[in-house]
């Protein structure tokens, strides 16, 4: 019997387990897939806003999908950002779980009211009955030549308000996998997609796997300095990092996945290690998300620091449109590593 007993345990590990599978996507076709596998996985989730529907969304995120779905699931709605957020936040407190689409985050200004007035205060003023469990999704930031009016990047004003949740994906993977647990999550999300990243295509694990959108994730180790970033500068952050570890600078960086809350452990963490801080970011930077955590990081661990925390930011005009004054404007591969050989010397 226990020679038996001893087979049965050991049986387990004979079996071959079969390697995960990866696969190239793009951007843009993580969050199709990740829409498409929600809407069969829950009947109260539909996607809805302007264009989503029979043209397949501004940036070609929904296309196939209202063939596939139906306009029940897939509702295209009249260009009025405000009326598309309100019915969202309404039909996520009778029971649905809409995926509310708003094509630009400047646009998503017309919708602030909603969002800010409703969606982030309802749980508080009700006394806790009442959850808004939407998730709204937003093209941000620049590199497509859109002008002013089109490519800002403004998650950082979203990330000042209590009551919501702010998530980038900066991966495709992660573009993937945070909208299950944002739509399984009891209050308001807002997702901010780079949209210059639609195109960029990653190897990614198929089925996907959960991603954690309560914390930071260390993309690279280094013991030298610590770069924090997020969505379309974290690319940009990983390259430079590898530039510089040819020059014997090792770079630690920082992916925040999500805005709000941040996640103080992972920061701080790294902080300890490494001495020197670098945050970069596409928002302006008076009053941006890089003061924010420059801020707690000075005021929890200045006797770490060996420097005070350099700050890499947009610069403070409206976004140009003419390609190479669009580039100039936001942090990009070369200004991020003058800006860690300065930080370092």
């Amino acid at each position: 019997m226990i020679a038996e007993y001893q087979n049965v345990i050991a049986e387990p590990q004979k079996v071959n387990v079969e390697p995960q599978k990866l696969v190239k996507m793009t951007y843009r076709e993580g969050m199709r897939q990740a829409i498409r596998e929600a809407l069969l996985r829950d009947d109260r989730c539909f996607l809805m806003g302007a264009d989503v529907g029979r043209y397949g969304g501004c940036f070609a995120v929904s296309k196939g999908l209202f063939d596939e779905f139906g306009p029940e699931r897939i509702r295209d709605m009249p260009l009025s950002e405000s009326a598309i957020a309100g019915i969202g936040i309404g039909a996520s407190m009778n029971g649905m779980r809409p995926i509310v689409e708003i094509m630009t985050v400047n646009f998503s200004l017309l919708a602030l009211d909603q969002i800010l007035n409703t969606a982030a205060t309802i749980l508080h003023m009700s006394g806790g009955l009442f959850n808004v469990p939407v998730v709204i999704r937003m093209a941000t930031g620049s590199g497509r030549q859109l002008g002013a009016q089109h490519a800002h990047s403004l998650e950082g004003w979203y990330a000042h308000i209590p009551g919501i949740r702010i998530l980038a994906p900066g991966t495709v993977e992660d573009m993937r996998g945070m909208l299950w647990p944002a739509l399984e999550d009891p209050d308001p999300i807002l997702i901010f997609e780079q949209q210059v990243m639609y195109n960029i295509e990653e190897m990614v694990p198929d089925p996907p796997q959960p991603v954690d959108i309560d914390h930071a994730k260390v993309r690279r180790s280094g013991k030298d300095v610590t770069l924090i970033t997020y969505g379309s500068c974290l690319p940009r952050s990983m390259k430079a990092a590898e530039t510089l570890s040819k020059e014997g600078i090792d770079v630690e960086v920082i992916d925040l996945r999500t805005l709000r809350p941040l996640d103080n452990e992972t920061i701080f963490g790294s902080v300890v290690k490494t001495h020197q801080v670098l945050i970069v970011e596409e928002g302006w930077r008076s009053g941006s998300l890089a003061a924010e955590i420059s801020s707690r990081i000075q005021e929890n661990l200045f006797y770490d620091l060996d420097r005070p925390v350099d700050r890499l930011c947009a610069s403070e005009v409206p976004m140009p449109y003419s390609k190479h004054m669009e580039e100039a404007a936001v942090p990009q591969h070369e200004t991020i590593v003058d800006a860690i050989r300065k930080l370092v010397q």
